[in-house]
Formats: structure tokens, sequence, C-alpha cells
């Protein structure tokens, strides 16, 4: 019968937690012997112990879990009762591999081991058949005769704290805050899973989102403390400190399900909102309003709400406000404060935060939302806040491995993007695939570095490897063997490719390391790709490695010129604009002159001003200029439109076979492209092949006609138009 009880877990939670909001013991009971017991028996347990519950059900049944729930819970307060210990909270849940969870609030760590050993005790010998007089009281002596252990006393900060928690974000979030801090001249320490840090110095690597990494970020001499709270410290250590002057969440999605006893997102959701439930009352709040998971805790939450959005006309935003609560979001591209009662107060234009790479960044606004919402609520002024998101940048400094961007050369030359970011599941794939694509020109590829933890679950393997055959254009899969967890390297990539198989995509290779899988994206690599890596393991190996290759750190500036060339414009493209509006062919070759001078090695810059020669009926230094860009490495559509307008040139200047040349070549690359074709046309009339020219020019029309009466006509005008060529 011994297997009929079986103690699995036995915690001391030493903070707030999920079940209390202040220290609390946990036991894990696996308790079979009690959920197949014949219900007689459950019955007469029951009766002795006063049980108002009466019906034990079935064995097996829902009821039965109910009822031995309720026998468990008053074996532990009969026990505590009789053992002077008063007014014991105790909590009991059931978890869903069917075992039973009880919680009970303690000042004293010893007595948690006492009540575990009551427990597995009293239990099996109930169920056998024993004395439940004597039993209990045997087992009260016991606890009441044992020795109570140290006092557990959680950290209360005698400085403004602020704890951050959520799936995505919340590191990025803690570091940005910790910034803010310092920027305004505060001494302040920051615990994280990375490791704990005062003034930017390291001082404790390791994960220490619990009690120990708060005890360390918050010594001596700090002013400002900042502590990032992640699921696993919360379950297995509970809250670090007492409670915070300011809460941030910055949203819920699956990740780490069917562990610790949480398999949904919706208990997860709960477990990340124990940090709400302990902010003073006269601190914030700061809750994600676009998360319906996160808006939700607002009603337990234990002082006002400070939401954040990106959306302006969010209902979240405007019940905050008439709750007596506060706003952020972003409206025309300007960051505002919303107070009740007063108009919207701007902060600071989205382009000049560098973390949100020029808006491109969704997540990394948000972040940067919440962590300005969170330090005007913990007290740094405006102008700190103005300032220190200002000069927060994503790169290995300030954020490393969260979107840190890089340029590197390739041997055989040409230039790509590479982005290092600690994805890990859908909701940071999607961010890093968004980034990603946007700093993508026409023409170049997206080629995505695809591996995360074992301790997923084989669905979200699967959706992450269907994320990544659906937006990126090519997938390589790079293992992370310290983080496989109970999986092998060969179970979890068969899930990634079922996933990539889902959406007719394949991995282009399989690395058993994260920099033997930025080689292999290398290799895959032409000029202009962007390079995407999910990395954790070997972050700074990889930063290291791209550095030592001549590669280097993206500045804002730089980020910047990226995303608006990706988007097929120009950061002078009303310059340009208006360049190409002025009417006098002098007046626009001195215009496009100081535009040069402005941007010297700008290959766009000098395509601009080689047409203000060409316009001007200045071929000779229109041909000249021409070279000079497209040997700046002119990216496409201008390299294909300058070369055209060289050939055309050329074609003036009576150059006639250099001109053909460079058209037939675009010809050949080119084939559906019409004002090739007709540039061509009229080089090989001035050279004399006007049957040739018309035959291809008839051609063209014939094939690429949709109006009816060629399409009548189509078979015997495709040979008339051979004949002429």
């Amino acid at each position: 019968m011994a297997a009929s009880v079986e103690i699995t877990e036995v915690r001391v939670l030493e903070g707030p937690n999920l079940y209390f909001p202040r220290p609390a013991g946990k036991i894990s009971l696996a308790l079979p012997g009690y959920v197949d017991a014949d219900s007689a028996v459950l019955q007469r347990i029951g009766r002795e112990l006063h049980l108002r519950r009466r019906d034990p059900g079935a064995p097996g049944s829902t009821v039965r879990r109910q009822y031995v729930a309720s026998l468990v819970e008053r074996v532990v307060r009969i026990i505590a009762r009789d053992a002077g210990i008063s007014r014991l909270a105790v909590r009991v849940r059931q978890a869903a591999d069917g075992s039973l969870v009880v919680a009970f609030a303690l000042r004293h760590r010893g007595r948690v081991a006492l009540l575990t050993q009551a427990l597995d005790e009293v239990l099996p010998t109930l169920l056998d058949g024993g004395d439940p007089a004597a039993t209990l009281a045997d087992a009260a002596h016991r606890v009441a005769q044992g020795d109570p252990g140290e006092q557990l006393r959680p950290l209360r900060p005698k400085v403004p704290v602020v704890a951050v928690t959520g799936t995505n974000g919340k590191t990025t979030t803690t570091r940005l805050i910790a910034h803010l801090g310092m920027t305004a001249g505060l001494k302040t320490g920051w615990s994280s899973t990375d490791g704990v840090l005062i003034q930017g110095e390291l001082v404790e690597y390791g994960d220490y989102s619990g009690p120990a990494g708060a005890r360390t970020a918050l010594r001596d001499g700090v002013q400002f403390g900042v502590l990032e709270t992640a699921r696993g410290g919360m379950l297995l250590k509970g809250l670090g400190t007492a409670h915070n002057d300011v809460s941030v969440v910055t949203n819920v999605s699956a990740d780490h399900l069917g562990q610790n006893g949480i398999d949904t997102v919706d208990q997860l959701a709960e477990v990340k909102a124990i940090i709400t439930k302990v902010t003073k009352p006269n601190g914030w709040v700061v809750l994600n309003g676009d998360d319906p998971r996160v808006w939700a805790m607002r009603t337990t939450a234990s002082a006002p709400v400070w939401c954040f959005s990106l959306d302006p006309e969010s209902p979240s935003l405007r019940e905050a406000r008439d709750s007596g609560g506060r706003g952020i979001t972003v409206d025309d591209g300007t960051i505002v404060v919303l107070v009740p009662g007063l108009a919207p107060e701007p902060l600071m234009s989205v382009l000049e935060v560098p973390m949100t790479l020029c808006g491109l960044s969704s997540h990394n606004l948000a972040n940067a939302l919440a962590g300005a919402a969170a330090a005007l609520g913990a007290g740094i002024p405006r102008d700190a806040v103005v300032e220190g998101l200002r000069t927060f940048v994503p790169d290995a400094a300030h954020n490393a491995g969260r979107m840190n961007i890089y340029s590197l050369g390739l041997p055989d030359g040409g230039e790509v993007t590479v982005i290092l970011d600690m994805a890990h599941n859908e909701g940071g794939l999607e961010a890093l695939l968004r980034v990603a694509r946007g700093l993508c020109e026409q023409g170049a590829h997206l080629v995505l570095g695809l591996g995360t933890g074992g301790d997923r679950t084989d669905e979200i393997l699967r959706n992450l490897g269907e994320m990544a055959g659906r937006d990126a254009d090519r997938v390589h899969i790079q293992h992370k063997a310290k983080y496989l967890r109970d999986r092998t390297m060969a179970d979890l990539e068969a899930k990634l490719v079922e996933g990539l198989s889902r959406v007719g995509a394949t991995s282009l290779s399989s690395s058993p390391t994260e920099l033997e899988g930025l080689q292999a994206l290398l290799a895959d690599a032409h000029d202009g790709d962007v390079l995407a890596m999910m990395t954790h393991e070997s972050r700074a190996q990889l930063h290291d490695w791209l550095l030592a290759r001549g590669g280097g750190e993206d500045s804002p500036e730089a980020v910047r010129h990226k995303v608006i060339r990706a988007r097929g414009e120009h950061e002078a493209e009303d310059e340009i604009v208006a360049l190409w509006q002025i009417d006098d062919p002098t007046e626009r070759i001195a215009v496009g002159a100081k535009l040069r001078d402005r941007f010297p090695d700008d290959a766009r810059v000098l395509y601009e001003y080689a047409g203000t020669f060409d316009s001007a009926g200045e071929e000779e230094q229109a041909v000249a200029a021409y070279d000079e860009a497209l040997a700046a490495g002119l990216r496409e559509p201008f390299h294909r439109r300058a070369l055209i307008q060289k050939a055309s040139t050329l074609r003036h200047l009576g150059r006639l076979e250099e001109s053909q040349e460079i058209l037939d070549d675009l010809a050949a690359a080119w084939p559906d492209n019409d004002a090739i074709a007709l540039f061509r046309a009229l080089t090989m009339h001035d050279r004399h092949l006007d049957a040739a020219a018309l035959g291809d020019v008839l051609r063209r029309l014939v094939l690429r006609s949709t109006d009816p009466e060629v399409d009548r006509y189509r078979r015997s005008l495709t040979a008339f138009t051979d004949e002429v060529r």
C-alpha cells in the first residue's frame, strides 16, 4: 500500500507566488490509492474527519478527484491546528497530470519538511484503516515539536523597484528601464535571465530571475532596481521581493507549456499576474492593452493601471483613463502619454527611438512604450526618459541578443546584413521575420537560421517550421545542444521539418552548432541578402566571430538607411524628387552636385547626378558619371536603369556596338522588360539592322498582346514576324 501515496515534489517559495502574496510551502502528491479506492473506504475516512463533502464519486472520476482534494486539505488543516499553527492559509489544486498540489502560507522554512513528512505518514495510514484521531494527533505532535527552521523574510526594498514579466520582450524591457534609470543619474541594479548587473557591469552571470537575483541587484548603494521575473523563477522560488513599486507585463503566449504544472496559456497568464498583485497601492501596474490575457489582469491588480497600446483608438486606453489610470500609445508617429482630463502629451517621435528600427520593429515599439510608462510611473523625470529612449541602441552593449544587426562583406564582393536575435517561440520568430523582411531590398533574399530549445511542445515546433517556410526565402536548421532538454537533435529537427513541409518548404542544411549554422547561411548568401539567426547558446561567440571577420554592428543611422533603402526609397528622397522638378538644366546639375557632395559614396545619388548631365545633353560627362555610380555598387532597380540610360547615351555618342552589347546583356537578364527591348531596337536601327529590330519588336507585341483580334491571327502574325527577323 506504500505506492498509494507518493510525494513527487516539495518546494519552499520564498516570496509572493502563484498561491499567496507571501512565502509558502508547496507539496505535490500522487494519490492513486485514493483516486482508485472503494467509495465506502473514502466515505468512512470523510466521516471520521468531519468532511462536509459527502459523495466521493466513482473511482477515477472528476468528482472523486475533487473529493480527494477536499480530504487532503482537511488533513492539512487538522494537523496544523493541532500543532498550534493558527489560521493556516491552504490552497489545493488539481494538476493536469492527475497529481494534487497542496500549498500553504508559512513563516518558517522547516515547517514545509515537517508537514511533508506528516502527510507522507498520515495519508497511507488513513487509507489502510488506521485510527484517524490517533494518527493525526501523533503527526501534529511531531510537527509541533519539530524544528521550525529559519524565518522567511522576503526582501522589502527601500528604493523604487520595477518588476517585469512576459513571454516576449521582458529582458529588453528590463534593460531599457535600467538604462532610463541610469540616464536619470540613479545608481541602478537589475537582474534577469542573463545575470545581475550594477550600473551596466555584470556582477553575476546566469539565470537570476528569482530571489537571489533580487537580493544581489538591490544590495547597498543601489538607488533604483529593475527585476526581470521569469515564469520559472516565480514557480520554483517565488518573487524576490515582498512588493514592487511598478509592475510590467509585456504579453502572454504559448511558451514552456507542460512544465511545472503549467499546461495552458491561461495558466501561464495566472503566473505572470503574480507581480501585479503585490504592487504598492500608490504605484502603477503597466499592462499591454493589446493582449486580452494581460489586459484581464487589471481586475486583480493592486494598483492603478497604466495601459500601453500600439493602437491610439484602443478601447483599453479609454478604459484605463476612465478608471483613473493612464495610457501611452503612438499617434501619427509620435509617442504620447494619456492622462485623464488632459490633452495627449507628446513624448518624442518614433523615428528618434533606435530600438524601434525606424518603426519597423513593432514588438520593440511596444517594449519602448512599456519601458517609458514604467520609468515615468517610478518617478524618472520626463527629460531623462526621452534621452534614455534616444540613446538605448539595439546593439550588443545595450541589448545583447535582441535584434542585433551587423553588416558583413562577402569573400567574392558584396555585403550582407546579419541579424542575431534570441527568438525562441512563435512570437519571437514572427518579430524576427518581420524585421528581416523590412531590411530586404528588392531582389534580395531572407535566409533564416531556424532553431530553438527542446522544451517546446511538438505543435509549437511544427508551427515554427511552418512560419519559417512561409515567410523566409530559404531556411537552414541550426541546433542548440545545451538547450535540447529531453529531446534529441533528430527529434527536434523532425518536428521543424514537418512544419516546413506544411507549406512545401525544405531545409537546405542542418548544423549541430549555431556557429556552423551561421557559416552555412553565409555560404548560401548573395550580395544584399538578409541573414536572420535564432540564437541563444552561442550569441556572444557569433558576435565575436562576425567582428573578427570584418563585420561591424550597424549604427542607428546605418539601420535607418537600410530600412529606407528596403522601401525602395532614399533618405534624401524628397530632395531627389525636387531635383527633377527643376526646369533649368544648368541649375539642375548644380543642385545635383551639391547633393553628390553630401553623399559622395552613395551609388543612388551618383546615379541621379549622372542623369542631370544626360538630361542636359552632356553625354560624355553622363557616361563617366554612370560608370562611377555602377562602380559604387548601385543596386536594383537603379542598376538596371543606369545601364539602360548609359546604353542610350552611348547611342547618341555614336558608340553603337558598346550600346548594343549592354542592351543585349540586359535583354538576356530581363527578357520581359519592354523598355530594354525598345532601346535595343533603336540602337539596332542606328546600326542599320532595321529588319532585325522591327522583327524583335513585332514578335514581342504579338506574343504579349491581349487584343482579341491579335489573338485571332496570332499564328499568322508569328510566322510573318519570324520572316522579318
